[in-house]
C-alpha cells in the first residue's frame, strides 16, 4: 500500500513510546477512503491501555516532527485511551494529536495534552470503514459503532471554524464543506473528490466553480490559483453552510467541549 515506509516509522515511533500498553494503530483518512491523493496525509489513530504521560507526548512530537516535516506526505498522529472511546461517549477524550497544521506552535514549544474530542467520532467512524490495521486486533475488536448523530453533531461543529480559515486554506475550507454536507445529507463519509462530485450538481450555477476548482486541484488536475474565484469564496462557504445542518440533529456541544480544529478527523484527511 502506498506510503507504508513513512506509516511503518509512525507505527514503530508509537509502539517504542507505549511497549505493551500499545493496543493499536489503524490507518483512516483517504488511505481508506478511495485512496491517498496528491495533497493527502497520512493519517493514523493509535489505541493505547492507560492515559499518556507528558514525557511519552514530548517523545511523539519530536519524533513526528522529523516524519512529517521530512517525508513524503504531512503526517496526523492521534492517540486515545481504549476506555475513552468504549463504550462510546460524546465527546471522548483525546490523548494526543499531531498535525502538520501546528508544526508552527510545536517549534514554539507547544506539546499536544489531553482534551475533548467531538472529532473522534467521525475518526473511529472511518477506522471501522477502512478496517486497516496496522498494528493490533481488527478494529471492530477495539471500537463499536459511533451513533450516527454524533458523527453529524461532530462535522457540523466544526463548521464555525472552518469558515474562519476560509481565505488561508480555500481547497481545504471549500473540500471540507462539501464533505460535511454531504455526510449530514446521507449519513456516509465521502472522500473529499466524491463529496464534491456529490454536491457540485446541488449548487446554483454561480456556486459551482469554486467547488469544481478545489475538487481539480485536490486530484492534481490543475494548479492551485485563487484570484479569478477570491470574490466568489465567502458566498459559496455561506451557502453550503446554510445547507449542512439537518434539521432534527441537535449539534449543541457539552460544556467545555470545542469543535476541534477545523474538524480534524473530518477535514485534514485527505488533505
Amino acid at each position: 500500500m502506498e506510503g507504508m515506509g513513512q506509516v511503518d516509522e509512525v507505527v514503530k515511533l508509537v509502539r517504542d513510546a507505549f511497549g505493551a500498553d500499545l493496543v493499536g494503530a489503524y490507518r483512516h483518512g483517504s488511505a481508506v477512503l478511495g485512496g491517498l491523493k496528491p495533497h493527502s496525509d497520512e493519517d493514523v489513530l493509535a489505541v493505547v491501555r492507560r492515559p499518556t504521560t507528558g514525557a511519552e507526548r514530548r517523545t511523539l512530537l519530536d519524533g513526528l516532527l522529523p516524519i512529517s516535516g521530512g517525508g513524503p506526505r504531512p503526517v496526523e498522529l492521534t492517540v486515545v485511551v481504549e476506555t475513552a472511546v468504549r463504550p462510546w461517549r460524546y465527546p471522548p477524550v483525546r490523548e494526543f494529536q499531531y498535525g502538520e497544521w501546528l508544526r508552527d506552535e510545536y517549534e514554539r514549544g507547544l506539546v499536544p495534552a489531553p482534551e475533548p474530542s467531538p472529532d473522534l467520532a467521525p475518526l473511529v467512524t472511518m477506522v471501522l470503514m477502512g478496517n486497516a490495521p496496522l498494528f493490533g486486533p481488527p478494529p471492530s475488536r477495539v471500537f463499536g459503532a459511533v451513533p450516527h448523530a454524533d458523527v453529524v453533531r461532530a462535522v457540523v461543529g466544526s463548521v464555525p471554524e472552518l469558515l474562519g480559515e476560509l481565505d488561508g486554506d480555500a481547497r481545504n475550507v471549500v473540500l471540507t464543506l462539501a464533505r460535511v454536507w454531504a455526510t449530514a445529507a446521507t449519513g456516509e463519509i465521502m472522500p473529499k473528490d466524491a463529496a464534491a462530485a456529490w454536491a457540485l450538481p446541488r449548487l446554483p450555477a454561480e456556486h459551482r466553480p469554486v467547488l469544481a476548482r478545489a475538487r481539480a486541484v485536490y486530484l492534481g488536475e490543475e494548479d492551485e490559483r485563487w484570484d479569478d474565484l477570491r470574490a466568489r469564496l465567502r458566498p459559496h462557504a455561506e451557502f453550503v453552510r446554510r445547507r449542512d445542518r439537518p434539521r432534527q440533529t441537535d449539534t449543541r456541544l457539552p460544556a467545555g467541549a470545542g469543535p476541534g480544529r477545523a474538524g480534524a478527523a473530518h477535514r485534514r484527511p485527505g488533505r
